[in-house]
């Protein structure tokens, strides 16, 4: 009796607390939902638009406060937004700009008609077709990151390409968003009687946006950078996180009640604006857990307006859904990317990473939705097409390898999609390969060309050696080429690329790639070409020393136990032991890792002696 009494008063409670019932249930069902699909190594992002969906009132059992969860979500938009407009890089984008801005406006735009044309046929209006058609075009970039950092394949020039794709897709629709309170008025059906209206609606649209721009951009560039320093200067931390959200959400509820904008431009300049202040990196690190929480609930309430039924009831339209952000969006991409003269790789990534739909799509959704664009099911349609996207998007990529033998096994599209690129490279590689032949110094190829990899070069250089760079970003192979050094572009992992680097003629590989993508297939490539050949490989970690020796490295050089040792070192020479006493502490560590790796203990040269 006393349970049936505990119970009715709990619930009795959760009627005058709607709001605190709504985000306990909200981040309850987010955290257990989104820590299942996390294990089974899909992103989080499903797990939280499950939630919504368990707790929305399509479905049995406690039903949260939707208009409550909206109302949150806005905060989420805002905080999601003014951690865009704060890492948002213009360098990043200038570096692949040849094809992600070409890339990215015309994939969009071959997206949008494709959901117009099939939605104009399922008798949509012609206004809903298109706000959806932008609302699929535009990939999430927290989805993107996620699969290549796991994969190891942000800093390639393959994920570059993908990254500074997805930054102008995100200015596209910090665009569009701006232009959605203009295709809300008038009527669709008298388009042509009211075109000069629109016209004039989006004149005035536009200069209110640049004064929002020029005010925040030009005076906030001043004013906030010093409010921060001032706050700063206050040592208190919980004042300057107090700042940093203010300053947030008041300048995107200023944009959208003074100038009529929409609250995520707002909040986009004002990251922006905040990314100029000299405490910028304080900002971010005290913005980012307010920012993951609330767009937690961000991706619940959309969760919430979906109705499992409508699959069922509508699946014409959740296939074509799919079929526009699954199969039209890639190929746009891979065809856009090869033509561009890209490699068949970097184009394959870019279509796979592009292949899904996230945050930026409900957003300018949910815009549009507030402003009477799109019925209700047009959420109900994003929302399945983006759990299904998402779901499906890390899998495409284990798969990333196999689809590229597939492709390669079909010689005319292999031909076709590699023909630019191969045109590009073939005048750069051919004189690469004419220094190759022509010297009589030892020579060493070297594998990528980062921090490392310049570091290696530059010292090999100048130890007399001559050294071969192997990148596939071919904008460094042209920088090296016009400062005189010998450079090829290309996969290394390739046989073809290797023997253009000279690799049969070489004494030393040295491998000096940040990820592991293809290392071990490539040591073992270079090593059957030639046997004699001397290679040292860069790892991150102690567990992959093992294989790659297996495969034929002579020497694997860990990140993580050389900077142990180093720093181990320091602290030894620090206290004032003696250089041999230190060698041979770290000679010990060195034959302990061996032995536990299966390698030979004396392997390893011999400390040196106690002077006499």
């Amino acid at each position: 009796m006393h349970i049936v009494d505990a119970a009715c008063l709990a619930l009795g409670a959760a009627q005058h607390l709607p709001l605190l019932t709504t985000i306990a249930a909200g981040f309850a069902a987010a955290w257990l939902l989104g820590l299942l699909t996390h294990r089974l190594g899909l992103s989080p992002i499903v797990g939280y638009l499950l939630a919504g969906v368990a707790i929305g009132p399509h479905t049995p059992g406690f039903t949260g406060d939707v208009a409550l969860a909206q109302q949150l979500a806005e905060v989420g938009v805002i905080l999601l937004m003014f951690g865009v407009g704060m890492h948002f890089h213009l360098k990043d984008l200038w570096a692949v700009k040849a094809v992600a801005i070409p890339g990215a406006i015309g994939q969009s735009l071959i997206a949008t008609l494709a959901t117009c044309a099939i939605l104009h046929f399922m008798d949509w209006p012609f206004k809903s077709g298109l706000v959806l058609g932008m609302a699929m075009a535009v990939a999430s970039t927290v989805v993107l990151l996620r699969v290549l950092i796991d994969k190891g394949m942000l800093n390639s020039s393959h994920g570059h390409v993908a990254v500074g794709w997805l930054i102008v897709e995100d200015i596209l629709t910090v665009l569009v968003l701006v232009m959605v309170p203009v295709f809300s008025t008038g009527d669709s059906s008298a388009a042509p009687a009211q075109g000069v209206d629109a016209l004039k609606a989006l004149a005035w649209a536009v200069t209110k946006l640049a004064a929002l721009v020029a005010i925040i951009l030009f005076a906030g560039s001043r004013v906030v950078p010093w409010i921060l320093a001032r706050v700063a200067s206050q040592r208190s931390s919980e004042l300057f996180t107090l700042t940093v959200l203010v300053l947030s959400v008041t300048i995107a509820v200023g944009s959208a009640t003074i100038f009529g904008a929409s609250v995520a431009l707002g909040a986009f300049l004002a990251g922006i604006v905040v990314a100029q202040s000299p405490v910028s990196h304080q900002a971010a690190a005290d913005a980012l857990p307010m920012r993951d929480a609330f767009a937690v609930l961000f991706f619940v309430s959309v969760g919430m307006l979906f109705d499992p039924r409508f699959i069922i009831e509508h699946p014409g339209i959740v296939l074509a859904g799919l079929s526009v952000v699954l199969l039209i969006k890639p190929v746009a991409a891979l065809v856009i990317v090869a033509i561009r003269g890209y490699p068949a790789r970097t184009a394959l990534t870019a279509a796979i990473g592009l292949a899904q739909i996230g945050e930026f799509s409900f957003i300018l959704a949910q815009a549009a939705r507030d402003h009477g664009l799109l019925p209700p099911q047009a959420m109900n349609v994003l929302v399945a097409t983006a759990m299904v996207s998402i779901t499906l998007n890390p899998l495409l990529f284990r798969y990333l390898d196999p689809i590229e033998r597939r492709l390669s096994q079909q010689p005319r599209l292999w031909r076709w999609l590699n023909a630019r690129h191969e045109r590009h490279t073939a005048s750069l590689n051919l004189s690469a390969q004419q220094a190759i032949a022509s010297t009589e110094k030892s020579l060493a190829v070297i594998v990528g060309y980062g921090p490392v990899g310049r570091l290696v070069d530059a010292l090999l250089r100048d130890a007399g050696l001559h050294t071969v760079i192997v990148d596939l970003n071919i904008d460094t192979v042209r920088a090296i080429s016009k400062a005189g050094h010998t450079a090829i572009y290309g996969d290394a992992t390739r046989p073809e690329v290797l023997e253009h680097a000279g690799i049969r003629k070489a004494v030393h590989l040295v491998v000096t790639l940040p990820h592991n993508d293809g290392r071990l297939s490539l040591v073992g490539i270079a090593k059957q070409i030639n046997p004699a050949l001397e290679i040292t490989v860069r790892a991150r970690y102690l567990a992959e020393r093992d294989p790659l020796h297996t495969a034929g490295a002579s020497t694997v050089v860990c990140e993580e136990g050389e900077a142990g040792i180093r720093m181990a070192r320091v602290v030894l020479e620090k206290r004032g032991l003696e250089e041999y006493q230190i060698e041979k502490l770290l000679a010990a560590v060195r034959s302990l890792w061996r032995m536990e790796h299966g390698l030979m203990v004396n392997a390893n040269p011999q400390p040196p002696a106690p002077p006499a």
